[in-house]
């Protein structure tokens, strides 16, 4: 075992890697033109977040699950009279949801390359399994990671586990996203170093205070201060 203070570090995938809050909004947008003869937009984004958060628990995050909110919310909003045509309207936009190019965010490639080799890479991402998958391999950064775990939820208990079995368990570990509640607090939680990397667009459900006292909590403008952050450890 390394008796090194670092040895493995998790990467988020959506709006750590490469983009993706910015295509839901870009469909949230489109699905309130199909409504607007019925709602008006900040009505139907209110409904849209609760039928949301009601269904992540029977359907998890990711694509499929916002796809079938959105139906609801439709049916919900035109009490049952929403036609079929635009059923199939808001069925199309999740299709195209799960075909949306990948677009890596800035120094994320210069990023991976520095530390490959050096330390454990594990890319931890949750969402729809065939989506994430497809992500990763046209992202073209496969090749970086030493593990992919894709998980139904990110808790401490997830960081536990996945550190443990890819490195030397949590304390030597670092995770490094844009969500505060899902890649941050529990990471910490679970003895890791939780580095904080700011994405402009966060959806609302992973917004969360930052825990600015917890010794292991850091903070970086863009992946290209990772390295310097890590070195600066010891």
């Amino acid at each position: 075992m390394s008796t090194r203070p670092l040895t493995t570090i998790g990467f988020d995938a959506d709006d750590t890697l490469w983009q993706n809050e910015h295509y839901y909004r870009l469909t949230e947008e489109h699905f309130i033109r199909l409504l607007a003869d019925f709602a008006d937009g900040a009505t139907i984004s209110e409904r849209l977040l609760e039928a949301e958060k009601r269904n992540l628990a029977h359907y998890g995050f990711g694509i499929k699950g916002f796809t079938l909110s959105m139906i609801e919310t439709a049916i919900e909003i035109t009490e049952g009279k929403v036609p079929s045509k635009v059923i199939a309207k808001i069925l199309d936009t999740g299709r195209d949801l799960l075909s949306h190019p990948v677009e890596t965010l800035p120094h994320v490639r210069d990023t991976l390359e520095a530390l490959a080799g050096k330390y454990l890479l594990v890319l931890i991402t949750k969402g729809d399994l065939f989506d994430q998958e497809r992500k990763l391999a046209q992202s073209g950064l496969g090749d970086f990671f030493d593990a992919v775990e894709i998980v139904s939820d990110k808790t401490a208990v997830t960081y536990r586990r996945i550190f443990s079995k890819v490195g030397d368990g949590p304390e030597r570990a670092m995770m490094v996203g844009n969500s505060l509640k899902s890649d941050i607090v529990p990471a910490i939680a679970a003895g890791s170093y939780g580095v904080f990397v700011p994405h402009k667009l966060t959806w609302v459900l992973e917004r969360v205070e930052e825990p600015k006292e917890a010794p292991r909590f850091r903070k970086i403008d863009h992946l290209g201060e990772l390295h310097g952050l890590i070195d600066s450890l010891g």
